[in-house]
């Protein structure tokens, strides 16, 4: 099987992310995405809103309907770094079978300097990058500027429609008291409000 591992705070997971996940699938022909949220990695700020249990059970919400979609809980564990190169050998052992692709937005690559890319690419097919229209193709060709050719090989941009949410975006609004609905599913929507999250 050909899994999609995408990584993140999903603070709060929005249909932004389940747009990306759902066209990086198609566009690469893989057979399902995982969802792996960070307790939180060393290389950025903390999430900014919800515990990792919340932002874990909306994760579940978000992606229920989708028979391609997974939740994986590996980089939540006590013991979790953050980091993607610590988070890869979880997962290639847990899905020892399978053929780990890595799919990651181009903010994140290119606003906080990742650490190790050499091992992570080593460990899953390709590297696969949503693109922002924040970030230009040169910054990402940057990041990967110290990596071998044989490596940078295996890194894919994503001809995908830009998408605008953002998890920054959606916790700025419930701050303000304005709506997030139709940003986020449904039952996403339905469970922040109830929970008074991100208030």
């Amino acid at each position: 099987m050909k899994i999609g591992i995408f990584g993140g705070s999903f603070d709060p997971i929005h249909n932004g992310h389940l747009f990306i996940a759902e066209a990086a699938r198609e566009s690469a022909g893989l057979d399902r995405i995982v969802f792996v949220p960070t307790r939180g990695g060393a290389h950025r700020l903390g999430p900014m809103g919800a515990s990792a249990q919340d932002r874990s059970a909306l994760v579940r919400l978000a992606i229920a309907s989708n028979p391609a979609f997974a939740f994986d809980d590996s980089d939540l564990a006590d013991d979790a770094t953050g980091y993607t190169a610590d988070l890869l050998p979880r997962l290639r052992a847990r899905y020892p079978l399978d053929e780990l692709a890595f799919l990651a937005g181009s903010d994140s690559l290119v606003r906080s300097r990742w650490q190790r890319l050499d091992e992570i690419l080593d460990l899953v097919s390709a590297f696969l990058i949503a693109p922002r229209d924040t970030i230009d193709a040169s910054a990402v060709t940057e990041a990967f500027a110290d990596v071998c050719a044989e490596r940078r090989a295996k890194v894919r941009v994503l001809d995908l429609p830009l998408v605008e949410e953002s998890a920054t975006l959606i916790r700025a609004r419930i701050v303000a008291g304005l709506s997030i609905r139709y940003l986020v599913p449904e039952p996403v929507y339905r469970s922040i409000a109830d929970r008074g999250l991100y208030r």
